[in-house]
């Protein structure tokens, strides 16, 4: 039941650079860490090509009862690309970079307090409202369904947090599906989520060769891949100390810099730097 992933990865392999570079000249760009302009937001991209894949997908498993999608994907799609959608939000009326801008749940909740518009709270409230619909029905009571929730809305913020480095997102994202996959032995997430899971890694070439930015379109999409991976994944036990490690690592965000963190453990340095090029490289 890999076919989401080929053939979602397949399409992003196809579309995805004739479709970043046409963005470029559109002026759907922004500036990034280091100064450049890149392709923004490429989760817009990443999104339309599941969308793609998903229709040939969607008709066979229906009508030539192929089997093609997992049946639980009905559940975790709405929560997907519902987060994308609310991301894609935040890139287009979010005012970016400006000092201004509220940053951190702490940043959002003072903006709302002080009677000022945040894109950032409405993103939270509607990804608590989609949570909370992705998770019901699924058997929990009392804490255990408010961890998953919790779990599911906290990894989707961490990945938010973790995009301010080309490339980073995506190498956590493969780095936990690889640990969940080896370490549970099953190919559940890559079932499930192939549909999307494709293009993610595909778009990590140009993200890491600082020719496209995710965006909070792209970060929310692959946080919101990790959280439902994990939920689907993992035993209560493991839930349990998922929520514990990404709920330590999203308050030390809040309060610390993740990128400072990085940069002073040699490992992870080397990890974070590994595959970049920048644009400086590529045209000398």
């Amino acid at each position: 039941m890999l076919s989401g992933l080929v053939l979602s990865a397949a399409l992003a392999a196809v579309l995805a650079g004739p479709w970043l570079a046409d963005m470029r000249r559109a002026g759907l760009s922004r500036e990034n860490y280091a100064g450049s302009r890149l392709a923004f937001p490429s989760g817009a991209v990443l999104i339309s090509c599941s969308l793609l894949a998903l229709v040939p997908l969607a008709v066979l498993d229906d009508r030539a009862d192929l089997d093609l999608l997992d049946p639980e994907l009905r559940r975790w799609i709405v929560y997907v690309l519902g987060v994308a959608l609310l991301g894609l939000l935040d890139d287009a009326l979010g005012r970016g970079a400006d000092a201004d801008t509220p940053r951190g749940w702490r940043g959002h909740a003072r903006a709302v307090l002080g009677g000022r518009f945040s894109t950032g709270a409405i993103k939270a409230a509607g990804a608590l409202a989609l949570a909370a619909y992705a998770t019901s029905g699924r058997g929990q009571e009392g804490l255990d369904y408010v961890a998953d929730l919790a779990l599911l809305l906290l990894a989707t913020n961490l990945f938010n947090l973790l995009d301010l480095r080309p490339g980073r997102v995506e190498k956590a994202f493969a780095l936990l599906l690889a640990g969940l996959c080896i370490g549970a032995w099953t190919a559940e997430p890559l079932e499930l989520l192939g549909l999307f899971i494709g293009p993610v890694l595909v778009g990590a070439v140009y993200t890491l060769r600082e020719q496209a930015m995710l965006g909070d379109t792209g970060s929310n999409l692959v946080g919101a891949l990790a959280g439902v991976a994990l939920l689907v994944t993992l035993d209560e036990t493991g839930r349990w100390i998922a929520l514990a490690v990404v709920a330590g690592l999203t308050i030390y965000g809040e309060f610390r810099s993740i990128s400072k963190a990085v940069d002073a453990i040699p490992p992870l340095r080397w990890l974070d730097s590994l595959g970049r090029v920048s644009r400086g490289d590529l045209n000398p």
